[in-house]
């Protein structure tokens, strides 16, 4: 199999790549999976990403478990000890997020129930959005063109069998918040009860149960109540794919600068306008890196809010109060003693 290219072939063929025929959403939007389909129907990128992205985040996960659980006792002090850098990172990243973020969101029961759902939801999609950074297609379509394959494919056909960023897809996004809706309905139900549910849509029971005139109100209460039990979960959908999305295009214009000045005037213009937008694009990639953690977080932290909207607040602020009594009554004790 040859692979001389001359290097007027080969500039158009990176020229094609990096500019993706002048269209920079090529870089970003869903594609098909090259020479699989399940049924009759393709399989798309984002659904591969999916699944790898699962398996991923479940073997990193139980091996950082297994490195940060307590050795035997034959090890000493070392067995409480986390052992690997990852493992390490897992930690503290997990410790923070429940100490500093969940649990005051939720209290601690509440955080008992939904820490592992939350964790996994944040270190998934954190996973699916890394995965957009790295240019899995690019570089596959890069090398089959290179290798001279172009023609084996069918009209409109991508060569790719892995890569895009699945949460720039809005099924993929509209499916994890399917999923976050569910969790925050299941909190409902379960603790405020099916009468206490339909009292919160409703308003309260200061409204619900209150003086007549106030009853009016009521019906408006419990159109505005569900229509935001649905709205809350679209908003976390749109709000990750319009940021995935945004990014990957940004950075997709940038890198498509070079190409355009060197089909327009050739290696004079291009060259200083290719150093710029590469410049500007690796400053852009880092930006992307802080969203793909951010968004991650982001998701997570208003599902966490989400939930905790459904909660008993009555409980928190009992929980506070006993925790303040309980401090009151130990720093009395010590006024006495002295």
């Amino acid at each position: 199999m040859s692979l001389s290219l001359s290097l007027v072939n080969l500039t158009d063929l990176a020229t094609g790549v990096l500019a993706a025929g002048g269209n920079p959403i090529e870089h970003v939007v869903d594609k098909d999976m090259h020479g699989l389909s399940i049924a009759g129907q393709k399989v798309a990128l984002s659904a591969v990403s999916l699944v790898v992205g699962a398996v991923l985040v479940f073997v990193v996960l139980f091996l950082a478990a297994k490195r940060i659980e307590t050795g035997p006792a034959s090890q000493g002090t070392d067995r409480y000890l986390t052992k690997g850098r990852l493992a390490q990172l897992v930690e503290v990243i997990v410790q923070g997020l429940r100490d500093g973020v969940i649990e005051p969101l939720l209290g601690k029961e509440t955080t008992a129930r939904f820490l592992p759902f939350l964790l996994t939801l944040f270190f998934f999609v954190l996973t699916l959005n890394l995965f957009g950074m790295i240019p899995f297609m690019d570089i596959q379509e890069f090398a089959f063109t290179l290798m001279g394959h172009e023609h084996s494919v069918g009209a409109g056909e991508t060569p790719v069998w892995f890569g895009g960023t699945a949460t720039a897809s809005i099924a993929v996004t509209a499916g994890l918040a399917t999923i976050s809706f569910f969790a925050i309905v299941y909190q409902g139900f379960r603790d405020l009860g099916p009468k206490g549910f339909f009292e919160h849509m409703a308003g309260g029971k200061d409204l619900l149960y209150g003086p007549m005139m106030l009853k009016l109100v009521v019906p408006i209460m419990l159109v505005v109540e569900i229509l935001g039990l649905f709205i809350k979960p679209a908003a976390l959908a749109i709000r990750l794919f319009a940021n995935m999305v945004a990014g990957h295009t940004l950075l997709a214009t940038l890198l498509g600068f070079g190409a355009m000045a060197l089909n327009a005037s050739g290696w004079g213009l291009a060259a200083p306008i290719s150093v710029v937008s590469i410049v500007a694009a690796v400053a852009i990639s880092v930006l992307e890196l802080f969203v793909a953690f951010l968004q991650a977080f982001v998701f997570m932290f208003l599902t966490a809010v989400f939930i905790g909207m459904m909660s008993h607040h009555g409980d928190h602020g009992h929980e506070h109060g006993h925790d303040h009594d309980h401090a009151h009554g130990h720093g009395h004790g010590h006024a006495h003693a002295h």
